[in-house]
């Protein structure tokens, strides 16, 4: 099933284009790699995907809720500092949910996310306290709570050590091959090993490229 499908967009800021005439789709359990250079588009891409941005042309199509992506971004909006538990951080992401309040299957949903995310026992830790890794992890729980369809991700493993970073991509590929959870996730890592979706989208130089994660990588040896 077809879940997002984007037509001939145009996207950028004052008038000035950034991506143009971009389409392809997003299918259920896809995973979906979206690399290129500092200022290629990659984030103004997901911007314009989640609606903080208005297209200047093309059409983008939900066969979802817009307002059921989880949206995990690159700069968070916790204070890591923040005198709060990890379980509270997790409970927040219910919040997309536009109700102000928790109930009784919030609090079942978030223990069941961080029991599936291997994370149970930092359930009652402070979020200040944690490690890079752990609260990369702990973020990625709170934006699991937001679906159960897709989930994009900003360069999720931005700034953590190779170790936190393999760990982090393993819960992610998981949560695509196991729960069905279609990915998109914005990297900077171009290690082929690290290219670890099925599918590659690649902005450079406005010269796009939608396909197979092996159609790239031939084409990249190829270059």
């Amino acid at each position: 099933m077809n879940l997002i499908s984007i037509d001939k967009i145009k996207l950028g800021y004052n008038n000035s284009a950034i991506i143009n005439g971009l389409s392809f789709d997003v299918d259920e359990q896809d995973f979906i790699c979206i690399v290129g250079h500092n200022g290629s588009g990659k984030t103004t891409l997901i911007r314009g995907i989640l609606g903080l941005i208005p297209l200047m042309s093309g059409k983008i199509k939900f066969n979802i809720d817009r307002n059921q992506i989880g949206y995990m971004p690159q700069e968070t909006a916790v204070d890591p500092n923040f005198p709060a538990s990890v379980f509270e951080i997790v409970l927040s992401g219910t919040l997309n949910n536009h109700r102000n309040f928790y109930n009784n299957e919030d609090k079942e949903r978030a223990d069941k996310t961080l029991r599936l995310l291997g994370i149970s026992d930092l359930k009652n830790e402070s979020f200040s306290e944690l490690s890079g890794g752990q609260r990369q992890k702990i973020l990625l729980a709170r934006t699991l709570m937001a679906t159960k369809k897709i989930l994009i991700l900003d360069e999720p493993s931005n700034n953590l050590d190779h170790k936190s970073k393999n760990d982090l991509y393993r819960i992610i590929k998981e949560l695509n091959e196991e729960q069905k959870i279609a990915v998109l996730m914005i990297t900077h890592d171009l290690d082929h090993c690290n290219l670890i979706g099925n599918k590659i989208l690649s902005l450079h130089n406005k010269e796009y490229f939608f396909g197979t994660t092996e159609e790239y990588i031939k084409r990249v040896h190829n270059e």
